[in-house]
């Protein structure tokens, strides 16, 4: 295969970028080159709510010379992504549509979960990624509007959580009030020490991490300083928050030069300093790890992935279904039951593959709606479907955009309850949506009703379409009596979805 050219091009809180790569199945990711330039448009967004004209008028020039840097470079293909600072703007559309109209730049707004995401492609890509998470780690990314901390045990997902504490949300918070430098970060100080205290009582108990891996635009030169060496990346957590320890004693000219700072009075790196040593002192782990990724590689990383231009080693899938059964857990949800459920209904769907016309990322909401079917009972047996769609709505599942994660809030929903019309859920999602949340929704009912008292009564379970009836071959010793009642009674639905009827066919097993 040939070198695809491609561009990140990323708006932050704080600065806009591109980043030039060559991409190819041999080679992978090759950098070419990377263009930064400080805009605060956190400045405003935070503060007032609205980005301003004169840094909308700034981020429209700079957007427009990044387009010529592009041009010099005869790029092929570009993404340009924004995150929070935009999404949080009330005159989001207006940015939107200046942009397009004076440079024919389209902007991808991404939801939280799938910025964090996206930047935890650009650290798992990385060689040592996969050996540390087996050992346990905690991957932190601190940004502008806030910072994502996911925890990894013996490799799986634990938990991925979102925290209001990103440098330019606190300092347009807190730093117009302060007096002093000291008292600036006294108050930072106490509001992380509160925050990050709660997150490690709720999610880290009995969890022990051997890495803490930093993700950020500073960490990376503090390692170096750390360590006094260049190329280095690992560094021991103690001398790490020893060494930011003395660092935060001294003035912002001071740090600034110290670190080598382009801009000497750059307030944002009290917060981050303060966040970092917070992590190193009391999350346990022994080492930590300055991946040095940042978003514009997690943008092409993304990209290559989705376009298959080369395979990318990291299993990013069953980071989704980790996260998703440790929400499940979380909820003591029955998993012997939950087990089965995924099993039948994923069994059914790779059966009807050409009557429901979905693909694989489908098949994944399918299997997340199965593991979190039934959370909400935590809350309320009698509401559960509700609390289940609330819990899921309210929680990110790291990987999943905005939309999917509402498609499979509304096929838990429609697992239980009869599926509204399109009219009633039109705000949410177009045609497309509504119809594959009728599809795996149909299917959930079928593959539910086959375990309907919990007690996995069934073996060796075939499913195979023949003209239009779903034929599911069961082997069981147990009565179905329960089971084929409340099975008949999910069928309609299924047939009025896909024209197709299930039928149960028993072969008794006599022990």
């Amino acid at each position: 295969m040939g070198i695809d050219t491609f561009a990140a091009i990323y708006i932050g809180s704080y600065e806009v970028s591109i980043k030039i790569f060559e991409l190819s199945a041999r080679k992978k990711m090759r950098d070419i080159d990377y263009v930064r330039r400080r805009i605060e448009l956190g400045r405003d967004a935070y503060s007032t709510g609205r980005i301003g004209y004169p840094l909308v008028d700034e981020l429209c020039d700079t957007l427009g010379e990044f387009t010529k840097i592009m041009k010099s470079y005869k790029v092929q293909h570009y993404e340009v992504c924004a995150a929070t600072v935009i999404r949080e703007a009330s005159n989001e559309l207006f940015i939107l549509d200046q942009i397009k109209r004076r440079t024919g730049l389209c902007v991808r707004i991404l939801s939280n979960s799938e910025y964090r995401f996206i930047c935890y492609k650009a650290i798992a890509m990385q060689e040592e990624f996969d050996e540390m998470i087996q050992k346990g780690a905690a991957v932190v990314d601190v940004g502008g509007a806030g910072l994502q901390i996911t925890v990894f045990s013996k490799g799986k997902v634990i938990t991925t959580q979102h925290l209001g504490l990103g440098t330019m949300r606190m300092r347009e918070q807190l730093s117009k009030k302060s007096s002093s430098l000291t008292q600036y970060e006294t108050q930072i100080e106490e509001m992380v020490a509160k925050e990050l205290a709660v997150f490690r009582a709720m999610y880290m108990k009995k969890i022990d991490i051997s890495y803490l891996i930093l993700a950020g635009d500073y960490v990376r030169e503090l390692a170096r300083k750390v360590e006094k060496k260049h190329n280095t990346n690992l560094v021991e957590s103690e001398r790490f928050a020893h060494y930011l320890e003395k660092l935060e004693r001294k003035s912002l000219e001071q740090i600034s030069e110290d670190l080598g700072l382009l801009n000497e009075k750059d307030a944002l790196i009290v917060p981050y300093m303060i966040i970092c040593r917070w992590m190193a002192e009391n999350l346990g782990a022994g080492m930590i790890w300055s991946s040095g990724a940042l978003i514009s590689d997690g943008i092409a990383c993304d990209y290559a992935e989705r376009n298959r231009i080369y395979k990318v080693s990291h299993n990013f899938e069953e980071d989704i279904i980790s996260a998703a059964k440790s929400l499940s857990d979380r909820y003591m949800s029955y998993s012997p039951h939950i087990d089965a459920l995924t099993q039948m209904s994923t069994q059914i769907f790779d059966s009807m593959k050409k009557e429901h016309g979905m693909g694989n990322r489908e098949r994944l909401l399918l299997r997340v709606a199965a593991i979190l079917h039934d959370c909400g009972k935590y809350i309320s047996l009698a509401n559960g479907p509700e609390c289940s769609y609330n819990i899921i709505m309210a929680c990110e599942i790291m990987g999943l955009t905005h939309r999917e994660r509402q498609i499979v809030a509304n096929t838990v929903l429609y697992n239980t309850y009869p599926l509204v019309p399109y009219e009633e859920l039109a705000e949410q999602f177009d045609e497309d949506a509504y119809l594959t949340v009728a599809k795996l929704s149909a299917i959930l009912r079928v593959a539910n009703a086959m375990d309907r008292s919990h007690k996995q009564k069934f073996k060796n379970v075939k499913t195979v379409v023949r003209g239009r009836e779903l034929i599911i071959t069961i082997e069981t010793a147990e009565d179905l009596a329960l089971e084929k009642t409340l099975f008949d009674a999910k069928t309609a639905y299924f047939e009025d979805v896909f024209c197709i009827r299930p039928v149960i066919r028993e072969k008794k097993v006599y022990s």
